[in-house]
């Protein structure tokens, strides 16, 4: 269809443009066959600013056009009109044959349908070898670059349906091809498909083609199928370790940009750097004359440069003022969230350290909590939840029905929806502080909890997950398959991650309620799943067996281990993970002295030079 409209498009500018460019006075009889051909094979018909056909098409201008005679066109004939006049390698191993001249005159006499049925015969008494010469010879003179032959929009058009790998390659073609693969508008979509939001600048100083630009989302696109294969099958160098908490249980992690935060039964949170100290600038002047630190960077002023390393993985700063330990966090920008068994919330500055809020009220342990921006709800072991003011420290509303401990909480600024030891699931308003629903079916207690304003899941002691529709109340599907505790979920786009005790993992379509995959096999987990996080192509496990395991979304394979603890087995355990487009952060330790209480950080940046 697209090489039909480029055809007749293509007819009406070749007119006009022969009209321009050729006086009819001048212009050699041509046979309208030999026009029409040429008409559909002239690049320039369809050129704009920049455009070059590839290289084999290059046919001259009408005026450049072998005069053909007034007999019907003859494919020798069409050959020297595309430009290809020059005589093609003949079979020179043998002399003709005799009467050769005379049977092509014989031929010649017979009329078109005659003709067509000899060369039907004469193609039935031809051996294999001697139809692919044919083929050899006339196949070339219909390939047709018709990528170059249509407009620009269209041409972008056709090729938004490659796949990115295939566009890398059809950006080989040609000088022009290249050019049109380059497009930043064409690798947005690609990168938007991805899940990529940002485009990657071209650094300072990178050397270019004179009237070459290189698509910043085409970069960006590269980058992630880098970063991705780094995590897939990159080398897994050591990982930097982050000692801290002496040999106590890190309880909660949190990792947000540049910033880890870890939470302890130690009763303190850290903060650290999760950057390295590399220079942003650089120079070879030895000669240092000042010298400046401030938090955020250390500072050389040399004679010509001021060079800044920000700092490299280190703990930044301590957390002190809960007097029990810190079982809960939450993180947004440089505000934390800290909740203990002091019964109190913190809230905190992670750049200075400062304790800006202690929000009292709760009467019990403070086990669980979730922000969403100026608010965040809390859940207690005295069987309620509150909704507080970050900023003010207020105490805007409490939330009571729950007859047991709160487990887990989630807020999307409009629903409270929370889970609890008394086998209930509530949705609350929180701001009429009414209880709007109260899901039942779990025959024993809630410990994890998903909600994305529509659906509610939740997982329980009694090794089913349950998903809820939020505004009914009702159960839309009851997900069995685990033998234990599921004790984390995540919950994306309507797929569900769930992580269990019985050592296994699980995918599901919480619309279908259809379990996809089970992460299992001879490289399953060989002990309870801790944590887990999951984006569109990876899933990330931890367990009690010391290990951190990559697992293919899509097909449920097992990809490789990240992290093996050598004490895995005998006491070492990975409590948490958190990771982000490059990095890994995972707390380990033991409770028997047999791993050190640390964090690890792996890295799967590329450098795009």
């Amino acid at each position: 269809m697209l090489y039909g409209v480029a055809e007749g498009d293509g007819q009406k500018e070749a007119a006009a443009h022969s009209k321009a460019t050729v006086q009819p006075s001048r212009m050699p009889r041509i046979p309208m066959c030999c026009v029409k051909m040429k008409r559909k094979l002239d690049p320039e018909v369809r050129s704009f600013p920049g455009k070059k056909p590839c290289k084999g098409t290059e046919y001259p201008s009408p005026t450049g056009i072998v005069p053909c005679p007034a007999t019907p066109t003859t494919f020798g004939h069409i050959r020297t009109a595309n430009g290809q006049g020059q005589p093609r390698r003949r079979i020179n191993s043998i002399q003709p044959p005799t009467g050769l001249q005379e049977w092509l005159r014989t031929f010649q006499s017979w009329s078109g349908p005659e003709k067509l049925l000899a060369l039907d015969e004469l193609i039935d008494s031809c051996e294999p070898t001697q139809v692919k010469h044919m083929m050899q010879v006339i196949e070339p003179q219909f390939q047709r670059d018709f990528i170059s032959l249509l407009p620009k929009e269209l041409a972008l058009y056709v090729l938004s349906f490659l796949e990115p790998k295939d566009l890398l390659q059809a950006a080989q073609t040609c000088r022009y091809w290249r050019i049109l693969a380059e497009d930043n508008l064409l690798w947005r979509e690609k990168c938007r498909e991805e899940g990529i939001d940002e485009p990657l600048l071209p650094r300072s100083g990178r050397l270019t083609k004179p009237g070459f630009t290189h698509s910043p989302w085409k970069s960006a696109y590269i980058r992630q199928h880098r970063i991705d294969t780094n995590w897939r099958r990159g080398d897994l160098k050591s990982p930097k370790v982050l000692k801290g908490h002496d040999d106590h249980v890190i309880t909660c992690l949190q990792f947000c940009g540049n910033r880890i935060v870890s939470g302890s039964d130690d009763n303190t949170l850290k903060v650290w750097s999760a950057v390295h100290g590399e220079a942003t600038a650089q120079c070879n002047i030895e000669v240092i004359f000042a010298f400046r630190y401030c938090p955020r960077f250390v500072c050389v002023f040399t004679l010509f440069v001021c060079l800044c390393f920000p700092p490299s993985l280190q703990c930044l700063r301590t957390l002190v003022g809960h007097t029990g330990g810190v079982w809960s966090s939450q993180m947004r920008d440089n505000i934390i969230i800290s909740g203990s068994t002091d019964r109190t919330l913190k809230v905190w500055d992670a750049d200075t350290g400062e304790c800006i809020h202690t929000l009292y009220g709760h009467t019990s342990t403070v086990r669980c909590m979730h922000l969403h921006e100026k608010r965040v709800v809390s859940g207690s072991r005295d069987a309620t939840l509150r909704v507080w003011d970050i900023e003010t420290g207020q105490c805007l509303h409490v939330l009571m029905g729950h007859v047991a401990a709160v487990r887990c909480v989630q807020y999307d600024g409009r629903r409270v929806v929370s889970g609890a030891y008394d086998f209930m699931v509530k949705v609350w308003d929180p701001e009429t502080e009414t209880c709007l629903h109260t899901l039942q079916g779990h025959t024993n207690r809630v410990y994890s909890l998903q909600f994305d304003s529509i659906h509610v899941v939740s997982g329980s002691l009694d090794t089913s997950i349950r998903v809820w529709d939020v505004e009914t109340g009702n159960c839309i599907h009851t997900l069995t398959g685990h033998q234990s505790l599921t004790s984390g979920m995540e919950l994306k786009d309507n797929i569900l991650v769930s992580g269990n005790a019985d050592s296994t993992v699980k995918i599901w379509d919480i619309k279908t309620g259809q379990c996809l995959q089970t992460l299992q096999g001879p490289h399953k987990h060989q002990s309870a799943v801790t944590c887990l996080q999951f984006n569109k192509n990876f899933v990330i496990t931890s367990s009690d067996d010391g290990t951190v395991k990559l697992w293919d979304l899509r097909t449920g394979e097992f990809i490789r281990n990240l992290v093996t603890l050598e004490s895995g087995g005998s006491g070492g355990v990975v409590w948490r993970i958190r990771a982000s487009n490059t990095k890994l952060v995972c707390a380990v330790g033991s409770r028997n002295g047999t791993e050190e209480t640390k964090l690890l950080v792996l890295d799967f940046d590329v450098d795009m030079k």
